[in-house]
């Protein structure tokens, strides 16, 4: 599943226009290039979820079958139900085996086949080393489990879930970092750190700075 409901409010005014998703990055829009690294990574079937001018995501994805995918979205109308409330909607069309989610506004170079569940757990997070606009992190990190106290680092956006994270939610708007460390503090949550590329584009400077770096990247192909 791909997070795609946000408003993008710390992107206006690219956003008042185009759902953060879509925007380009480096030729084509930030939402194609997790696309693209699914398809390769073999994951061919994909839920995105919309709100905030969302029909556009749709009319610009159609079906998926351009990447060899099979696209499904989640409407959830014009305000949102928040990144967990967004996942417990789309439940239905996730199946009852462990998914991967992904925010739809971040860019990185994740291994999305190599990541799992491991036995009992309810959730396996991708951490990053904290960038400059999250200093102090999210979630600890001690010997592959998201507990303790390890060092702490930021959530990437990059997730593992079994459906029972939600199983005693109710349907609404919510978000998903409570689950999260309430599963955690139960010892139910694996994690790793991503040592490659990520970038979390979440202002109009974080997107120009990305959409240069990979024409640099593409320039010297």
């Amino acid at each position: 599943m791909i997070l795609a409901a946000g408003r993008g409010k710390r992107m206006r005014p690219l956003t008042d226009r185009v759902p953060k998703p879509l925007l380009p990055v480096a030729g084509k829009p930030l939402i194609v290039w997790h696309l693209e690294r699914l398809a390769r990574a073999g994951l061919h079937d994909v839920v995105i979820n919309h709100a905030w001018l969302g029909e556009q995501i749709p009319a610009a994805l159609g079906d998926g079958s351009r990447w060899g995918l099979r696209i499904r979205y989640s409407d959830e109308g014009a305000a949102g139900l928040e990144t967990g409330g967004g996942i417990h909607r789309a439940l239905p069309m996730l199946g009852g085996a462990p998914f991967l989610v992904l925010n739809g506004d971040i860019w990185t170079d994740i291994d999305f086949a190599g990541l799992q569940l491991s036995a009992g757990d309810l959730a396996h997070l991708v951490l990053v080393e904290n960038p400059g606009h999250n200093p102090v992190g999210d979630f600890p990190l001690d010997d592959g489990r998201v507990a303790g106290s390890g060092p702490r680092y930021t959530f990437s956006g990059v997730g593992v879930y079994d459906p029972a994270l939600f199983a005693a939610c109710a349907p609404g708007a919510f978000a998903l970092a409570p689950l999260l460390r309430a599963a955690a503090a139960e010892g139910r949550v694996g994690g790793e750190l991503h040592r490659g590329r990520w970038c979390d584009v979440g202002t109009p400077e974080r997107l120009q700075q990305l959409d240069q770096a990979l024409r640099g990247l593409t320039d010297g192909a």
